[in-house]
């Protein structure tokens, strides 16, 4: 039994889409050896990754270009293999194939989005939802998204949550915990409504000398002008962290009074999770995705109020009630392992393959 699985995730910087797909990948390594076979375009830029999966380098083409031409060519010339991909796009006339539908947010919020991918991915979805043999989400939210938007059959999606990494864990950092700071992790799209924390910390640091707010992501006060936030730039308590090391951010977890997570729109949300297994509470959006993965083990605030959300954040200056919320957070995050879901895909895979 031969599996080709898409590996141009490895040409991606890492969110948690390329984050299920490096996770998944490395299990279906360790169970099935070569008999997994890793296939990428050449503009590898986790080459420690690749090796661990023993990756074939195929193909001219880069992107979109390789997924449509080099990697199809490839598997015709293979005999027509079963092909995994895990990043939410596949070969559009290639039918052999189980694909990763993580989300359709873009469907949702196009505003979020550049025109050219508004463009590719309302087609490119849809058709691949349609033709692929299997499609996998993770989460029912988004299963039901799929199904109401591209009226795709209940028994042809499958569900294979997210989950952290083992090494994720609380890391003490003495100067960190003398401080006094909130947390989130972001971008300047419109769906992590950003502005929701930018406005409620605002309010809270008016009447608090102590308090900042510490933003992870690829954000920077020079971004702001280009996303009407120049109003937060002079706040001298905001500060901008970039990406950071897991170490690190693990760190920034651990010692955090909270970590706030407001999206407008998620398929899933691994940072909140990360958080909980640092052992920090978590304010989250109150959207239908999160009372999925979350239940009662976060607080939930309106997406819309950032009144509400300084309340809430206000909250967690009890140590009482930290410590309740760190001790729902853990109960919550061991549901989620990655041993489990990368079993869960295996099984599909062998389902397709015996069905062939």
């Amino acid at each position: 039994m031969k599996i080709v699985i898409n590996a141009r995730f490895l040409t991606q910087s890492i969110t948690g889409v390329q984050r299920f797909a490096i996770e998944i990948s490395r299990y279906l390594k360790k169970e099935l050896g070569e008999d997994a076979v890793f296939v990428s375009p050449k503009n590898i830029i986790h080459s420690e990754i690749a090796e661990e999966l023993n990756v074939k380098i195929l193909g001219i083409n880069r992107f979109h270009l390789w997924e449509q031409i080099d990697l199809p060519l490839f598997l015709l010339k293979n005999k027509s293999p079963l092909l995994l991909n895990l990043c939410n796009t596949a070969p559009l006339f290639y039918r052999n194939n189980i694909v990763t539908i993580h989300d359709i947010a873009f469907e949702i919020f196009p505003q979020a989005y550049s025109k050219e991918f508004l463009l590719l991915y309302k087609y490119l979805l849809p058709s691949i939802a349609r033709s692929s043999k299997k499609i996998i989400t993770v989460s029912n939210f988004s299963k039901s998204e799929i199904i109401r938007l591209y009226n795709i059959s209940v028994d042809k999606i499958m569900v294979v949550n997210n989950a952290v990494n083992k090494s994720f864990c609380a890391v003490q950092n003495e100067e960190l915990k003398k401080e006094q700071y909130f947390l989130t992790v972001s971008s300047l799209n419109y769906r992590k409504n950003l502005k929701l924390v930018l406005n409620a910390f605002n309010i809270l640091s008016q009447t608090d000398e102590e308090i900042r707010l510490y933003i992870v992501g690829d954000i920077n006060g020079k971004s702001f002008s280009r996303y009407n936030l120049e109003e937060f730039k002079s706040n001298t308590k905001i500060s901008f962290l970039g990406r950071l090391s897991d170490v690190r951010l693990m760190e920034y977890y651990t010692n955090t009074i909270a970590f706030i997570y407001p999206s407008l729109y998620e398929g899933f949300g691994i940072p909140p999770l990360e958080a909980q297994k640092c052992e920090a509470p978590v304010i989250v959006s109150d959207i239908p995705c999160f009372h999925e993965v979350f239940y009662d083990s976060v607080l939930y605030t309106n997406t819309e109020n950032h009144y509400e959300l300084k309340d809430k954040m206000n909250l967690f200056r009890d140590e009482n009630y930290r410590a309740l919320y760190i001790k729902k957070g853990s109960q919550n995050h061991i549901k989620y392992s990655w041993e489990k879901s990368g079993s869960e895909v295996l099984k599909i895979i062998l389902k397709a393959i015996t069905a062939h």
